[in-house]
């Protein structure tokens, strides 16, 4: 079995185990993520690799982190991800990228991602659900942090917080990669 089918597997038994536990039909799934019935249906089959944008709309409608829904087993209380074992989710041929690094679900899901945006390149989020705040750290070059159409200059060195509840993106305009270090803390689903 390939990584990819791990992958594929897993977000199929743990999108079935969230969705339960959560009390939600397909369509109540659907309409809280904004994806259709046909894509729910066919990621539990594991019949389809979503894109990261789904997934994420998905997790966000459950209320749990992408971690949750991509681990091969939940681990006991101390979990060490090593290196090999992060999940890069977005990459560009420019050499761009994200890595989900860790999550955790107590009181709500928590994720840290380390980032890496070329010179030229940028990625762009929907909105999470209200309450969700991303922090960052940039660690080298110089991001261009876009929050509402808002933008904002964020140089090496500097850490920027905002409430994830409006579209949003991350740019890189400069000449040298940018590096950074995030956080996102998700509200429990009531």
């Amino acid at each position: 079995m390939t990584d990819l089918d791990q992958l594929t597997q897993s977000l199929a038994r743990n999108l079935k185990h969230w969705r339960a536990e959560r009390g939600f039909t397909l369509d109540a799934l659907a309409a809280r993520a904004g994806v259709s019935r046909g894509m729910i249906i066919q990621i539990e089959q594991a019949r389809t690799n979503p894109s990261v944008g789904t997934t994420v709309k998905i997790a966000d409608a459950l209320g749990v982190s992408i971690t949750t829904l991509l681990d091969y087993e939940q681990g006991p209380q101390v979990r060490i991800v090593a290196p090999e074992e992060a999940v890069r989710l977005w990459s560009t041929d420019a050499g761009s990228f994200t890595t989900l690094l860790v999550g955790a679900e107590a009181p709500g899901p928590y994720e840290l991602w380390d980032w890496r945006l070329m010179p030229g390149d940028d990625s762009s989020s929907d909105p999470h659900p209200p309450g969700t705040v991303e922090l960052l750290h940039v660690r080298a070059g110089t991001l261009t942090l876009v929050v509402d159409g808002e933008e904002h200059e964020v140089p090496a060195g500097a850490s920027a917080t905002f409430e994830a509840k409006v579209a949003h993106g991350y740019r890189n305009d400069g000449a040298e990669p940018v590096e950074m270090t995030m956080s996102v803390i998700i509200p429990p689903v009531r």
